[in-house]
């Protein structure tokens, strides 16, 4: 098969012929149609995460968010079959420890990242373990394109708000735009939030105010928490950090009123390490509460994806392109700069 790997950090990915997958007994071969290009490869890319864990063994083919069709199933797999169309989310899960047994499978105690630990879906064809459980059938409203750009950022940022719980009519600021932070707005806005997106980069607010925001701030022109602070006359009811630097995680908890909940998504860069100091005396001061927000578990993907089909919400309106595996070097690099916009989903695997 062909694929996109990575050989060497911060350096071109090659694309080739690769050994195609074989499935275990409970094991599902996927043959994949798209395949989105997250911030989250990009961190692997980069050799960001060995803090959190996380140590890339080279070669490696990223890739985490896909959509596709099954090719081959292991013999113990029951409720799969070829001809299925499916996704997964980017986070396998053991199915037996005590988080998947109790619908938190995104924090499972024995997790392991597509494209990060093992090979992921840059590729024509992915193996998914355990299929039965950590695969999902697409309803028929629902295609490889979208289930491609639901798979990380935009199932993140549902999960996000979900964590926020925010009411209709509270405001909630978005810190970050891009496609977690966009997911979020269109997320955010469709709950009722009235929400303020956050970012240095005028494209990115002007997709943002389409997607749902009533009011954005420009951080390179005004001061973040003094202007969330004038616009809804006292503080947001909730924050979400969907860029993970020092700056964005303190005008988040800053922008708070009393009560308030600050939502970490981003991940840090190597720049922070994972550690970012806190205004600690504000957060006691305030009864602020500080809350952790990682993909989404499979408990909550029948939901996600009934909103999707009914229209409600629409992922697909933030590809911003389609590329080749030859086009990824390009779009990580583009990342390195901040300079990508929505969601760029591989569709060509030739």
């Amino acid at each position: 098969m062909k694929a996109a790997q990575i050989i060497e950090l911060k350096k071109p990915l090659r694309v080739g012929n690769v050994p195609d997958p074989t499935p275990g007994p409970h094991d599902v071969i996927v043959k994949v149609e798209a395949s989105g290009v997250c911030r989250s490869d990009w961190h692997t890319w980069m050799g960001d995460l060995d803090w959190v864990g996380l140590t890339t063994e080279l070669p490696l083919i990223p890739g985490h968010e896909m959509g596709g069709v099954v090719a081959e199933v292991g013999k113990e797999v029951k409720n799969f079959k070829p001809g299925d169309r499916v996704s997964t989310p980017f986070h396998e899960a053991c199915t037996h420890c005590s988080y998947c047994l109790s619908g938190r499978s995104n924090i499972c105690e024995h997790s392991q990242v597509y494209g990060t630990v093992k090979d992921g879906a840059y590729a024509e064809y992915i193996n998914i373990p355990n299929g039965d459980f950590n695969l999902v059938h697409l309803p028929d409203e629902v295609d490889s394109l979208t289930a491609a750009a639901i798979g990380c950022r935009y199932m993140t940022g549902f999960h996000g708000i979900s964590r926020s719980n925010i009411k209709p009519g509270e405001w909630l600021v978005v810190n970050g735009t891009g496609g977690v932070g966009l997911s979020a707005v269109q997320v955010g806005s469709a709950v009722g939030a009235q929400v303020i997106a956050v970012d240095v980069d005028d494209k990115k607010l002007d997709m943002a105010r389409k997607e749902g925001a009533v009011v954005t701030i420009n951080a390179r022109k005004e001061n973040v928490p003094e202007a969330v602070k004038e616009i809804t006359k006292g503080g947001a009811q909730a924050s979400i950090d969907a860029l993970g630097i020092r700056e964005t995680i303190l005008n988040s908890i800053l922008s708070l009123r009393k009560g308030g909940r600050h939502v970490q998504i981003g991940i840090t860069t190597s720049k922070e390490s994972g550690i970012v100091d806190i205004p600690i005396d504000v957060v006691t001061l305030s009864e602020l509460e500080i809350i952790g927000s990682y993909g989404n578990p499979r408990t909550e993907y029948d939901g996600l994806l009934g909103l999707i089909a009914q229209g409600k919400l629409n992922p697909k309106s933030l590809i911003s392109r389609e590329i080749s595996l030859d086009g990824v070097t390009d779009v990580f690099n583009a990342m390195s700069n901040y300079q990508t916009y929505g969601f760029n989903i591989i569709t060509d695997f030739s």
